[in-house]
């Protein structure tokens, strides 16, 4: 049987995951969580094989949660989860130790294929992405800015995107406000944008908020 933990903060996205779960004869849900920190404390007194983390959840988001998730014992697999279907995004969650992406407008079936694939060992990508990454995350003249961004700078730079602001962004990823600001700093810099008007913009057109 395959333990299944959800990560999700929207609730009927959730609900409906369960449920997805609850009809396949060899998997069940383990538990479920809502957000960055409740997932890690549930993970710690629950036995589970796959994770199904939300890439955009508040407070820690899902890319910040794989290391977490991979340093503990007997660390379960991790399929991320996305509105996304953003090469860029899925190789980001890959090579941050995700063993898989699906987006949340993929077929139900291929969502029961992905985590058993997953649980199993292996590696899913969502099949609509697989070729596009091929193509846009191997061309590098090609690439967009937002890929230059550290971890830590592209958390900055959703979290701004999301209309949050410095204070708020410093207290989700308990650091200083001087130390946001510099990555604010950096990160405008590096995506070539004057203002957070040209920077939500930015964030709108590369469909990433």
């Amino acid at each position: 049987m395959i333990r299944v933990l959800v990560a999700e903060d929207h609730t009927i996205v959730r609900e409906g995951i369960k449920q997805l779960i609850g009809l396949a004869k060899d998997m069940q849900v383990a538990g479920e969580a809502g957000n960055g920190e409740q997932l890690l404390d549930t993970l710690r007194h629950t036995p589970c094989e796959v994770v199904l983390l939300d890439i955009s959840m508040p407070g820690m988001n899902g890319l910040e949660a794989i290391p977490r998730i991979r340093a503990l014992q007997d660390a379960p697999a991790i399929l991320m989860l996305s509105m996304h279907d953003e090469a860029q995004m899925a190789a980001r969650a890959l090579k941050a130790g995700a063993a898989g992406y699906a987006t949340k407008d993929s077929d139900p079936a291929l969502l029961l294929t992905a985590i058993r694939r997953v649980a199993g060992g292996g590696r899913y990508i969502d099949p609509a992405l697989a070729d596009r990454m091929v193509f846009e995350v191997g061309l590098t003249e090609t690439r967009p800015l937002h890929t230059l961004l550290s971890e830590r700078e592209f958390s900055v730079f959703e979290r701004l995107a999301q209309g949050a602001n410095v204070n708020d962004i410093a207290q989700q990823l308990a650091l200083s406000s001087k130390t946001i600001s510099t990555h604010k700093a950096r990160l405008m810099q590096k995506l070539k944008v004057n203002s957070l008007a040209e920077l939500v913009k930015y964030a709108m057109e590369h469909k990433l908020v």
